[in-house]
């Protein structure tokens, strides 16, 4: 088989995978599939644990629990906590760290309140955060980063930097995958996606936190809510300003994904620079200085 058939070949596949996203019933085969991983039939979550760590090349040997067998269900498995010290957090003063395992899809500066998804594609900050112009004019010229959680990938999510929680909103939309081919196809990919906006106030000014719900993603959890997604047909949003006081401490664990998904983060004008030496594509580790900040950091 020639070169230029093989990519006609690949070409066409993708297409069909992305034409498929439009047909398919979103929110029922994401549940379906969330019925399937909260099973505890023993032969059938060990078939799905084993089966699903041979195609996906999964490492256990970073994760606490080794054992396939041991796991009470296949989100137990997938959501899987690693070993203490495994993924150590950067401890350079005023330093962001990776919110999780994952790639980088994009990262860089937001272009007044226009974020870059792929070629072509792009977002603002009011549609990613669910239709708050005020919410999103705090990000306006400022930074971003997109990192996506293949399903080989360590799923719980961690703060990148010391903060307290102030407001939480769940956009109820799309279940698209979010994998770099999808995401180079479909307009507003991640814009259009069910998705949980965590806000919080930081060292460094306001932080949004955004985890996008994508095909088969079953839900969404913090560790301070539970389970949040899916929750209704409506935006809904809950207040943390008062009486509320949740603090987490960089590296803490903030949330997870019950399959895989991305994470967006968003600071405002002046509060970060991305390292020059990390790209789009590039493999990165929860943990890892992803960027160092522009400003002194002060009390909030």
């Amino acid at each position: 088989m020639t070169t230029d058939t093989q990519k006609t070949k690949k070409d066409l596949l993708t297409n069909l995978f992305i034409v498929s996203q439009y047909i398919l019933p979103q929110h029922l085969l994401s549940r379906a599939v969330g019925y399937l991983a909260r099973s505890e039939v023993t032969w059938l979550k060990n078939l799905l644990i084993k089966r699903f760590i041979r195609a996906f090349k999964v490492n256990m040997e970073d994760a606490l629990i080794s054992d396939p067998e041991q796991f009470s269900c296949f989100n137990e498995f997938f959501c899987r906590q690693l070993k203490p010290a495994i993924r150590p957090i950067s401890d350079v003063v005023g330093g962001i760290s990776s919110p999780a395992d994952g790639v980088f899809s994009q990262l860089g500066k937001i272009e007044g309140e226009c974020i870059f998804q792929a070629k072509g594609h792009s977002f603002t900050c009011t549609e990613l955060l669910g239709g708050q112009p005020s919410t999103a004019a705090q990000f306006e010229d400022g930074s971003f980063a997109t990192i996506y959680l293949s399903p080989k990938d360590y799923h719980r999510l961690h703060m990148p930097v010391n903060g307290k929680l102030t407001q939480m909103t769940h956009v109820p939309g799309a279940l698209f995958s979010v994998n770099a081919q999808t995401a180079a196809s479909v307009p507003r990919l991640f814009a259009r996606n069910e998705r949980l906006v965590c806000m919080f106030d930081t060292e460094h000014g306001p932080m949004a936190m955004v985890l996008v719900g994508a095909m088969i993603v079953a839900s969404i959890e913090t560790v301070w809510a539970g389970l949040v997604a899916p929750r209704s047909s409506a935006v809904t949003t809950v207040d943390y300003q008062t009486p509320a006081d949740i603090r987490l401490k960089q590296g803490e664990e903030m949330g997870r994904f019950m399959l895989g998904s991305t994470v967006v983060l968003l600071f405002p004008k002046g509060a970060a620079n991305w390292l020059e030496s990390i790209q789009p594509g590039q493999d990165v580790k929860m943990g890892e200085l992803v960027a160092e900040t522009c400003s002194h950091p002060c009390d909030f």
